[in-house]
């Protein structure tokens, strides 16, 4: 047994939590991921592995007993927001009922600290350059909106049982953890950098959907933030709630946004290869422009990036994906 605080990572074993893990640990607490492996990767946890479905209230009671939990960071979700459109039953069972499910079992078990796992997303096709938190959120997508209702469980959460509850809104998770040890693989990748770097590799194709955005190259733009540093983020919004903090909700981003063509020409500076791609029409749901304001988070969370300039974002997924996909079976 150890005597470090023993967080609950739901959604371990994938992109982010895996990255969460490690800086716990660094950090002196101990992870526990819980994930039920649909997306994951065994090779990717730290620490105990609970199987489990957030779904399965019996599971969840026994990893909070088993492990003495005394707080959760919840990263487990269906994430697709194209999947979401075509199937947002998933995206409610999965993703609302499952957090139901985590936080009747948190109160279960006396404890009241979450960090959460939420998105840009929640804001829509918002017309502002630099989202701030009280910009409205209206979501364009079930993925978008099952995220925003937990937002408000968790709100509810907090005044009525007195719970702690980051909800930390990140826009685009990327790159790789320097080491070289995990990073973003998926069997179904939707993501940008990875596509992109996986349709170098021979191993998709690449396309770019929409090139009639109304931006300077007519493809969208989004704020690219570093895996690393979203790990970081996570590990001192936990720590303020140690303190007694009541939580809230805040944007991680870099507060500068990047279209599609730059990310690929940054790629080709990168690796000295031009990506294929074709071209496509947009995609339903896929808003125009997400950046975001991350001065609440720089100020409540002393969130500085570190690790989110756009060499080191490609640079470390470029690293990452040259040895990736031997390493696919979960």
């Amino acid at each position: 047994m150890t005597d470090r605080p023993t967080v609950l990572v739901t959604g371990g074993a994938g992109y982010i939590g895996s990255h969460a893990c490690r800086a716990l640990a660094a950090a002196g607490y101990q992870p526990v991921v819980y994930d039920n492996l649909s997306t994951g990767h065994r090779s990717f946890v730290a620490g105990p592995l609970v199987t489990g479905d957030l779904l399965d209230g019996a599971a969840l009671a026994r990893a909070f007993a088993d492990h003495k939990v005394t707080a959760v960071m919840h990263f487990a979700a269906a994430s697709l927001v194209g999947e979401s459109m075509t199937d947002p039953q998933k995206y409610y069972i999965n993703n609302v009922q499952g957090t139901l499910s985590l936080l009747q079992a948190m109160r279960n078990a006396g404890c009241h600290r979450i960090v959460f796992s939420s998105t840009g997303a929640v804001y829509g096709n918002a017309d502002s350059k630099e989202l701030p938190e009280d910009f409205p959120c209206a979501p364009i997508n079930p993925y978008g909106a099952s995220k925003w209702m937990i937002e408000r469980m968790l709100a509810d959460y907090r005044a009525a049982y007195g719970f702690g509850a980051f909800c930390l809104r990140y826009f685009n998770a990327s790159g790789a953890d320097p080491a070289g040890g995990i990073g973003e693989l998926r069997d179904n990748e939707t993501h940008l950098i990875p596509r992109a770097m996986m349709a170098l590799q021979g191993h998709v194709d690449f396309a770019v959907f929409g090139d009639d955005y109304d931006t300077p190259d007519g493809t969208a733009i989004r704020d690219y933030i570093h895996v690393t540093d979203l790990a970081a983020a996570h590990v001192a919004a936990l720590k303020l709630l140690e303190t007694g903090h009541a939580g809230g909700s805040f944007n991680l981003g870099t507060g500068s946004g990047f279209s599609v063509r730059e990310i690929l020409n940054a790629i080709r500076q990168e690796t000295g290869r031009e990506v294929p791609h074709t071209m496509k029409p947009r995609r339903a749901g896929d808003p125009t422009y997400l950046v975001a304001d991350a001065s609440a988070a720089r100020k409540v969370l002393n969130f500085v990036p570190r690790h989110s300039d756009l060499a080191t974002v490609i640079r470390t997924a470029w690293a990452w994906h040259q040895k990736a996909h031997p390493l696919k079976s979960r």
